[in-house]
């Protein structure tokens, strides 16, 4: 809640001083303008938080001039940036958008492939074009130029072109999708951080005994750490969604949609069982993990779990690396690969629905990729 207030404190003086500048008062023009500004001064860079805080400002401020009344609803992230406004590309906008909710996507996925496509639109009719067939291959090399010109980093183009090929392939043109190949975006695979060993024995046993860990943010934590599910999983993970007797969850997963069914190793079991037998609040709301104030729902986003993991990593000791889920589930995929998990097995448990997603986590496993290396010839040497 301090972080909130603060964000809300700096976004708007940001804005008064943003007024002040053009000697106006605040109007849904200038609220449109604040808001367009996402670059941020420090980077030069394009700012998601800076999207964010301006965004949400405008949005409640907006709320109050229209109905009189301050919307603090909670805003989910991902903004969503400008609607295309001809009537073509407003359908066509529409029919993508339908086909995504109906081919059962996530909303994270929706949003990420529905604002580049969204984009590209927005893009066409600044260019004077608002007919999908007048679009040439010439405009897909364009749009993604005018992406690196307003922020967007090289290093994040690869997901841009990932996120926007599905909609072309759905507009059913050819060449627009042949022209994606173009752009020539590549996706670097970095070496994967994971814990070592003593850290995550650090983390297990604060999980276990430490009496400034909750019962929920050590189940949190140790479900992350032990399982590999991902946040959103984590969040909508239900009450009848754990089997006591036999100690497992079984689940679909939100992402891929993939079912999967994961065994509650005894601390994580006990952990869990003294949030949900003693800890839990009262509510008929069934997901497992509620908030620890008023009102009691569920979890809202993936940046509840981070602010949950990270909190426990800082009680745990480990404070020199990033705490988040996605971090915990390298760790335990790295862990399954050094014990000599077949690969196969480790991608039914972390629920990729390919296995090729699973192959990045083997250039963390350094005594096997070391008993790979072969020795240099004698007569190479110098």
């Amino acid at each position: 809640m301090e972080s909130t207030i603060g964000n809300y404190q700096k976004t708007i003086k940001a804005l008064t001083e943003f007024a002040a500048d053009r000697g106006s008062a605040y109007t849904p023009e200038l609220g449109a303008e604040f808001a367009s500004m996402t670059i941020s001064p420090r980077t030069g860079r394009f700012s998601v938080q800076r999207r964010f805080d301006f965004g949400r400002l405008i949005d409640v401020i907006d709320s109050y001039v229209r109905t009189g009344h301050v919307d603090l609803s909670i805003r989910s992230r991902g903004g969503g940036g400008r609607q295309p406004t001809c009537d073509e590309f407003t359908a066509l906008n529409a029919e993508w958008e339908e086909d995504m909710h109906e081919r059962g996507l996530a909303p994270a996925t929706r949003e990420a492939y529905g604002r580049v496509a969204r984009g590209y639109l927005v893009y066409l009719e600044d260019q004077g074009i608002s007919d999908l067939d007048d679009a040439g291959p010439a405009t897909i090399t364009g749009y993604f130029t005018y992406l690196l010109d307003h922020g967007w980093a090289q290093s994040s183009l690869s997901w841009q072109v990932s996120n926007f090929r599905p909609f072309m392939k759905f507009t059913g043109r050819c060449d627009l999708v042949d022209a994606i190949a173009l752009i020539g975006a590549r996706r670097s695979h970095a070496i994967i951080p994971v814990l070592t060993d003593d850290d995550a024995e650090r983390l297990v046993n604060a999980c276990a005994s430490s009496p400034m860990i909750s019962s929920r943010d050590a189940a949190i934590t140790l479900l992350a750490l032990l399982t590999g599910l991902r946040a959103c999983d984590i969040i909508n993970l239900r009450l009848d969604d754990i089997e006591w007797r036999t100690q497992t969850i079984s689940l679909i997963q939100q992402k891929t949609h993939n079912p999967v069914l994961l065994p509650l190793p005894g601390l994580l079991a006990t952990r869990l069982a003294d949030y949900v037998l003693e800890d839990r609040p009262d509510s008929d709301d069934d997901h497992v993990f509620l908030r620890s104030v008023a009102p009691p729902t569920q979890l809202a986003d993936h940046a509840s779990i981070y602010v949950i993991t990270a909190a426990t990593f800082r009680k745990a000791g480990v404070t020199d690396v990033k705490a988040g889920t996605r971090f915990l589930r390298h760790t335990a995929a790295s862990r399954l690969l050094r014990a000599a998990t077949p690969l196969p097995t480790i991608a039914a448990v972390l629920g990729h629905a390919s296995q090729e997603s699973t192959n990045v986590y083997m250039n963390v496993d350094h005594d096997h990729l070391l008993a790979c290396v072969l020795p240099v010839p004698t007569g190479a040497r110098s």
